[in-house]
């Protein structure tokens, strides 16, 4: 017998559970699947950061291991390449390639010539550049580099001496070389021990190592440093004279010390420098008037109508000559807590004059 169909809601205790379906199950869902990705990304991070760590660990202990190596083979290659009478010929391919172009970068600006070339590049006619008064620093890990052992028989013929850095010493390039630097490591920060990563580190600290004794050697200076680097912040510091960027002729305010105090502001305002200076007949420097200046005395409430240059300026004001640095000028402006510097030749004459703007536009602060 059919049982009769009830059309009473279910009860309380029967309804449907929120996790089983309905707008409050999908929320459910759509939060655990946030929390599973959030815990996903927190690992990631984990991960990657562990890495990074490990990674520092491994190619700070190879090059820490360096200089536990480091002895009379290092020595000898400073000596031969100090007496070099042409360049230093840096070597490598794949990463090793990279390394050696920033290592003869590195040591050409310190005062080394160098210059890298390919070596695939080489056995196709670039070995021309290559002479007996030159040295070769062949760089590989293996020492096993294809491309570099087919020129070790004419690097030969040539007499060319060979440096091989490498971390095999019984490689195929430690044993045709002269000599040969240690730069092997116990193993790459890549986790499959694959990717070049310790030892192109280890290359690289090698050859600064080798280009900062070398110009420790020569006596190199930071001007020497500035010279082969013109165009950046150190060359200008150090290469830009104050002439070089001093407003010069009728670009520079002057009045004599009779001048009333009309014709010194109208001088002030046309050359816009916030000063002019104050000279006699024979322009040497008497003294120097400045915008503060000008504020000090309207502070003070004088009648400037009747005033003449000389009874308003600050006398024997601070100098500075052409040929000095002009960074100088800027240090003598930072110092004294001014922005303006009158420069005067070695008579004392006027012949120029700066301000902080001028040294901001070369670049020099």
């Amino acid at each position: 017998m059919t049982e009769p169909v009830s059309h009473l809601p279910p009860p309380k205790n029967q309804a449907e559970s929120p996790l089983e379906g309905g707008a409050g199950g999908a929320q459910t869902h759509a939060l655990a699947d946030a929390l599973a990705d959030a815990l996903a990304d927190a690992r990631a991070d984990a991960r990657a950061i562990s890495l990074a760590q490990e990674t520092f660990d491994i190619e700070a202990a190879a090059v820490l291991d360096l200089k536990a190596r480091v002895g009379p083979a290092f020595a000898t290659a400073v000596r031969q390449i100090l007496a070099l009478r042409g360049r230093v010929v840096v070597m490598g391919m794949g990463k090793s390639g990279h390394v050696g172009r920033k290592i003869a970068a590195t040591l050409s600006s310190t005062g080394t010539p160098a210059l890298f070339v390919h070596p695939g590049e080489a056995s196709h006619g670039d070995l021309g550049m290559i002479t007996a008064n030159d040295l070769v620093l062949a760089i590989s890990n293996s020492g096993e580099s294809a491309e570099i052992a087919i020129l070790l028989p004419v690097l030969k013929r040539l007499g060319t001496p060979l440096i091989a850095m490498t971390g095999n010493p019984q490689s195929t390039m430690a044993q045709h070389a002269d000599l040969w630097l240690d730069s092997a490591v116990a193993r790459e920060a890549c986790p499959l021990n694959l990717a070049p990563t310790t030892s192109t580190t280890a290359q690289m600290a090698l050859g600064d190592a080798l280009a900062v004794a070398l110009l420790d050697a020569r006596g190199f200076r930071a001007e020497d440093f500035a010279r082969s680097h013109p165009g950046g912040a150190l060359g200008r510091k150090l290469l830009t004279h104050v002439s070089d960027v001093m407003r010069a002729g009728d670009a520079v305010p002057h009045v004599f010390a009779d001048a009333n105090f009309s014709d010194l502001m109208r001088e002030m305002s046309a050359k816009g420098l916030g000063a002019t200076a104050i000279v006699n007949a024979e322009m040497q420097v008497l003294g120097i008037f400045t915008d503060g200046d000008l504020r000090r005395l309207v502070e003070q409430g004088r009648d400037l109508r009747a005033c003449r240059a000389s009874d308003v300026m600050h006398p024997s004001p601070l100098t500075i000559t052409p040929n000095a640095l002009a960074v100088d000028a800027a240090d003598l402006m930072e110092s004294k807590r001014i922005t303006s510097v009158l420069v005067v030749d070695a008579q004392g004459a006027l012949c120029g004059a700066i301000n902080s703007n001028d040294l901001m536009r070369a670049k020099v602060i």
